[in-house]
This record gives structure tokens, C-alpha cells and sequence, in this order.
């Protein structure tokens, strides 16, 4: 048995949250010898601290994608990298594809610049200033940019009128960003314009690619706007946790397309 003193538990309980381990009321209260009441109200107090989002039963860490653009533009730039370069072999020339905000959208944008053929006769409509910027030196591509008040936060326009503008494209690969997807297949964002945005995006794109590292996986976040089986491709790190594959597995997700592994 655990050291059962409040702080002592609540401390490791809150190491796992932060690892990213979804937590069960009933098992940690098993594992410490305690109530499960006296472990609901660690959960309450870790949730009041931001380190988890309580569900039925237990908790479930939230996802660390909740800072601003900026200061994760340079996370796992490896990891985001090999996510890039697999989400590019399902663009095909003459289609009209969607960037997402986000920075592993970013990169893919960064990586169609550099690699993508002369000639493709690709368009690309996004509301990312990164992923704008890095595609604005390809003039083979047909860019388009969507208005609106820009987010620095978010790194591009999420307002009502980019929504509004957002039917004038028949979009038929929309390369979408997440900051969290729970262990039921809920994909949700910390912004709740930019989820409406991802909402419009799922129901608006003939297919949609989502881009996810694993730490985001089994992670929650406030404005769910969509669900895993709505996705066309769901493209992960090449050790992507299994147990959190198997979770996927049972909500209808598709079956995971594998990144390389990062160059080292």
C-alpha cells in the first residue's frame, strides 16, 4: 500500500496526470487504501488546479496544447516534422486543400513549400498566418487566405466573418488541427471560436486529415467539436501509445496512418 497522507497522494496522483495517464476514483482508491470519497476530492482539487478535467469515475489529464501558438511553435519540431511529411502524401495535385490553424499544420505548410512538385496545380485556402507566410513564395500555388480579426493566440482569423467565408470553397482535403482527443473519440479545442471553426471544417470537407501527437491523445479540452469517426485519415507518431490506440479502436476512429520516426 501507498503512503495514504493527502499531500503525499495527491502529489503522485498528480505526477500521473501530468505523464498524461487517465486516472480511475475506484482504482486509486483500491491502490491507496482509501475512500473512493477521499480520492474524489484530491480529483476536485487537481481540477482546480488545472491538471485534469473529472469525468465519471475519475479524471483525465487535459491536453498541453492549451498555451498560445507561439510557444508551441518550436515543441517537438522532429516529432511535428515526420507528422508533416506523412500528412503530405495524401495531397494530390489539382486538389483544393484546407490548413488548419496549429503548429503542426504550420509545418506541413513549411514542408509543401520545400517539397512539393512544380506544376501541382494545388490550391490552398487556410486561415493560418504561419501556414500563409510559408506558402506565400510558391507561386504554382493558388493561395487563398480567409478574413477576419487575426488571434495571436491561435495564430490566424477564427471569427465570424472567416466562418462566413468559409462556404465560398469546395475543399476536398482539409488538413485540421486538435488539441485534444479523449479515450472516446471526443476531439475537442481550448478556444471556442477556433472549435467552431474545426466544427464548420469536419462537416464542410470532402475528406479531413488530422495531425496528432501523442501527448495529446487520451487528453481532454473545453469545447469539444467533433468526433474521431468523422475523420477520413488520423495520422499519428509512429509510438503512438497502444493502449491509447485500442481506445480509439472501439469509437469508430480510422484505422491510424504511422509518421516515420523522427530523424534524429
Amino acid at each position: 500500500m501507498h503512503d495514504s497522507l493527502p499531500l503525499s497522494r495527491r502529489h503522485e496522483i498528480a505526477g500521473r496526470l501530468r505523464q498524461g495517464q487517465p486516472v480511475s476514483s475506484g482504482e486509486l482508491a483500491r491502490e491507496f487504501g482509501v475512500s473512493e470519497d477521499a480520492i474524489r476530492r484530491d480529483l476536485r482539487a487537481l481540477a482546480a488546479e488545472g491538471l485534469c478535467e473529472r469525468v465519471y469515475g475519475g479524471a483525465l489529464p487535459l491536453s498541453p496544447a492549451g498555451a498560445p501558438l507561439a510557444s508551441r511553435a518550436e515543441e517537438q519540431p522532429a516529432a511535428k516534422a515526420a507528422l508533416a511529411a506523412r500528412a503530405a502524401e495524401l495531397v494530390q495535385p489539382g486538389q483544393t486543400i484546407f490548413l488548419d490553424c496549429g503548429s503542426t499544420t504550420a509545418r506541413l505548410a513549411s514542408h509543401l513549400a520545400a517539397h512539393l512538385p512544380q506544376g501541382s496545380g494545388l490550391r490552398v485556402v487556410t486561415n493560418s498566418l504561419p501556414a500563409a507566410t510559408a506558402l506565400s513564395s510558391r507561386q504554382d500555388i493558388s493561395l487563398f487566405l480567409l478574413g477576419g480579426a487575426v488571434d495571436p493566440s491561435i495564430g490566424g482569423c477564427v471569427d465570424g466573418r472567416a466562418l462566413a467565408e468559409l462556404p465560398r470553397y469546395a475543399i476536398d482535403l482539409c488538413l485540421l488541427g486538435a488539441c485534444a482527443l479523449s479515450p472516446d473519440g471526443t476531439l475537442a479545442g481550448f478556444d471556442r471560436a477556433d472549435s467552431d471553426m474545426k466544427q464548420a471544417l469536419l462537416t464542410a470537407s470532402g475528406a479531413t486529415a488530422l495531425m496528432m501527437t501523442s501527448d495529446k491523445l487520451g487528453t481532454r479540452a473545453p469545447f469539444p467539436f467533433g468526433a474521431a469517426r468523422a475523420l477520413t485519415h488520423l495520422i499519428l507518431e509512429h509510438d503512438a501509445p497502444a493502449e491509447q490506440l485500442a481506445a480509439l479502436a472501439s469509437t469508430g476512429a480510422p484505422d491510424p496512418l504511422r509518421a516515420a520516426p523522427p530523424r534524429s
